[in-house]
């Protein structure tokens, strides 16, 4: 069993470490990733969850409907919960709460999941991601930038595109790539649509630099935010890395779920914080401190949690 971990785990970290390092030794400019993040957002990440969906056969998809609610549920748990202590606890903004209950909510399933899944259970298994990520991309997304989007108009900004907030971040969610790739490729597998071997193997082609380089843009984005670890962040981490993946086997309990999607959906969300509300916040012209500090100590502590989560899921 350490084998196992040390095999899935140390690729990972030693990824991300190079991102860190490039970023702070400034080998790469870790302050506009904007487009090294487009790449993997836009075109590896989606291309290998596409590919890994459509080729997944029908009663094989229709089998991940707990990972939908066992992971749904324990983000949507989680997310009024830290939005409610940061707004009204600790005084925080609308925008700086928004940010951060992502943070903490929406584990990284881009740029984590991915090779952690693959480690354990093979490359061609990734399914469970692709849900997951449409999940978190269709639940709490949407939610925090329709916040970010009624914080600009309190500050007298215009919405982006001249909606209302809710429409708006509706829209922007679903219309990413990395939300309509796994959704277009469920679909060819509920329908039985096969889609041509020349599309599958360009797809993977490009979808090869999906893990790598996720987790290398995550390792220039941590370099970029100062690291502060007060009481909220240790607070962030705590929930992030223990208190959601019990929730999470909480509900896989009770739904008495099959013994391998539940330990995969359990494992999903001992994942350490994602970095989307770091991004989103940005592009709403918002920097947080305890969101960026959270992400960084939350990744560095996966180290342990996500050896205990497997040891105690696989051993």
């Amino acid at each position: 069993m350490v084998t196992i971990i040390v095999s899935a785990l140390v690729p990972i970290f030693f990824v991300l470490l190079l991102g860190y390092s490039a970023g702070r030794w400034r080998i790469v400019d870790n302050s506009n990733v904007a487009q090294l993040n487009a790449v993997v957002m836009r075109y590896a990440i989606p291309a290998s969850l596409l590919a890994a969906t459509a080729m997944t056969p029908r009663a094989a998809m229709l089998a991940q409907w707990p990972i939908v609610v066992i992971l749904g549920a324990a983000m949507m748990l989680v997310y009024p919960c830290w939005f409610f202590v940061q707004r009204h606890v600790f005084k925080r903004s609308l925008a700086e709460s928004a940010v951060q209950t992502l943070s903490v909510s929406l584990p990284n399933y881009a740029a984590a999941g991915l090779p952690v899944v693959a480690a354990m259970l093979g490359a061609n298994q990734i399914v469970p991601v692709a849900v997951a990520i449409a999940t978190g991309a269709l639940l709490p997304s949407p939610i925090t930038l329709a916040l970010l989007e009624l914080s600009a108009a309190e500050r007298g900004s215009k919405s982006s595109h001249g909606q209302g907030p809710i429409r708006h971040a509706i829209t922007h969610a679903i219309t990413r790539p990395i939300v309509l790739a796994p959704i277009a490729g469920t679909l060819c597998s509920l329908l039985g649509l096969a889609l041509p071997a020349v599309a599958i193997a360009s797809f993977k082609l490009i979808g090869q630099a999906a893990g790598g380089m996720a987790l290398f843009v995550t390792g220039l984005i941590l370099s970029a935010q100062r690291f502060r670890l007060r009481g909220n962040v240790v607070f962030a981490v705590v929930v992030t890395n223990v208190i959601q993946p019990l929730i999470a086997w909480g509900i896989a309990t009770l739904l008495d779920s099959p013994k391998d999607i539940a330990h995969v959906a359990i494992l999903m969300a001992a994942l350490p914080s994602g970095f989307f509300g770091i991004l989103f916040g940005s592009s709403y012209g918002h920097r947080s401190e305890d969101a960026g500090s959270a992400v960084i100590a939350s990744t560095l502590v996966s180290a342990v949690t996500l050896a205990v989560a497997i040891a105690w899921l696989y051993g």
